[in-house]
């Protein structure tokens, strides 16, 4: 910061307790930030320069200690026009602090033409960046790229043949009880020898899966223990969808909804996690979005050991054979990795990445055409994105030889 004189430097810019900051992402070839006001839903990306200076504004340090940081780390010192444009950039949004939330002793007022909005944040969509020029160390301007703001979106009519419902009123306080009543699941000391359980358990569906195809074969022609097996299999993913919530809530996440979702003839519970991109770590999130799965094979032990041990009449022993293999193939489908499954959310998180399916498709292109353009991508960009669709080629390749050995047991037996 060249000169900052007066107020401005003095000023102790601090960020709402609920906006939050997501770690970097690659973004195509680009290096982004999520910025989320959770109380708004609002979010839009930052570049790192940007993100550099907003992770700072904490109340605590002024505009002339952050400059100094700024200047530390990229070489170069903002003046007075760049703080203010970004500074009333965060302010038109809705995202700085009124003066009784900074801290005690500091300048809150915001500083002369910082142009900061008193009305709501302005609703800005996900893929809508927040740029300054060629950042906060570039040409000085402060805009928000993309197209202008789109009005809220429209409730989805809710229909006999589709629509949704919500099953609570607050389901980030029914989460809440969720979590401290089964919480204690998710100690290592219980969760490791439930997921070593889980694991045997699958070995043992995938040594005798002939067995168990002959089973759900055989299910079909048994109408009461079909529709049992369905509605068991139902219950276990409404329990996929709270566990999300449940893993969410222990790592600090927000639930926003609990419901219903039809789409007639399928009907589906769904669980809402606000803010799982912005967990504090890659672990937290990548368990977040395994949780569902997990839940799934884990619902699925105690029939394992009915079917294995208990002195059932055959036809629960085939049911329960059956409840296995389409269990495990549910739990397993939703790990694969394409949107909007599971299975590409980690994907995502293990790449460090957003839209990661669509970054793919448009780097492999250029690659492919050998254009100049996939050079320019990061390092980092181009071992994920190529390692991603390898990855995603291969799990499809398992999956089809799956499915044509099913068939072919199915069709010998």
């Amino acid at each position: 910061m060249s000169a900052a004189p007066g107020a401005l430097a003095a000023y102790r810019p601090a960020l709402r307790p609920r906006v939050l900051l997501s770690d970097p992402l690659l973004d195509g070839a680009a290096t982004v930030h999520l910025i989320k006001d959770a109380e708004t839903g609002s979010s839009f990306k930052v570049g790192p320069k940007e993100h550099f200076l907003i992770a700072r504004m904490d109340g605590e340090r002024s505009l002339a200690e952050i400059g100094e940081e700024y200047a530390g780390e990229y070489g170069r010192r903002l003046g007075d026009a760049h703080w203010k444009r970004l500074l009333g950039l965060l302010g038109a949004k809705g995202l700085l602090a009124a003066g009784a939330d900074a801290a005690p002793g500091s300048s809150t007022a915001p500083p002369p033409g910082a142009a900061v909005s008193p009305g709501p944040p302005a609703a800005v969509p996900p893929g809508a960046a927040a740029s300054m020029g060629s950042s906060a160390a570039g040409s000085g301007r402060a805009t928000a790229s993309g197209p202008p703001a789109p009005a809220p979106p429209v409730p989805e009519k809710r229909t006999l043949l589709r629509g949704s419902l919500p099953l609570v009123a607050d389901a980030d306080a029914t989460t809440a009880r969720l979590h401290r009543a089964v919480g204690f699941l998710l100690a290592p000391a219980v969760l490791a020898p439930l997921l070593a359980l889980t694991l045997a358990m699958e070995a043992v569906v995938l040594v005798r899966a002939g067995e168990l195809l002959l089973a759900v074969r055989g299910l079909l022609a048994n109408p009461v223990l079909l529709t049992g097996t369905a509605v068991l299999l139902w219950v276990s993913t409404a329990l996929h969808e709270l566990a999300h919530g449940v893993v969410a809530r222990h790592h600090g996440g927000r639930v926003s909804e609990i419901g219903l979702r039809w789409r007639l003839p399928a009907v589906i519970m769904y669980c809402t996690v606000d803010d799982y991109l912005y967990f504090g770590t890659r672990r937290h999130r990548i368990a977040t979005a395994a949780a569902g799965a997990v839940m799934n094979l884990i619902f699925l032990l105690p029939f394992c050991a009915l079917w294995l041990f208990a002195p059932l009449d055959d036809a629960t022993h085939e049911a329960f054979a059956a409840l296995l293999l389409l269990g495990s193939v549910q739990a397993l489908v939703m790990l694969v990795p394409l949107p909007p499954l599971d299975g590409y959310r980690i994907a995502s998180q293990l790449a460090g990445a957003t839209g990661l399916a669509a970054s793919t498709g448009v780097y492999l292109r250029l690659a492919l055409r050998r254009s100049p353009e996939a050079a320019g991508y990061p390092r980092r960009a181009r071992i994920a994105y190529p390692a991603y669709a390898g990855a995603t080629a291969l799990v499809l390749a398992c999956a089809l030889a799956a499915a044509v050995a099913g068939v072919h047991h199915l069709l010998t037996a």
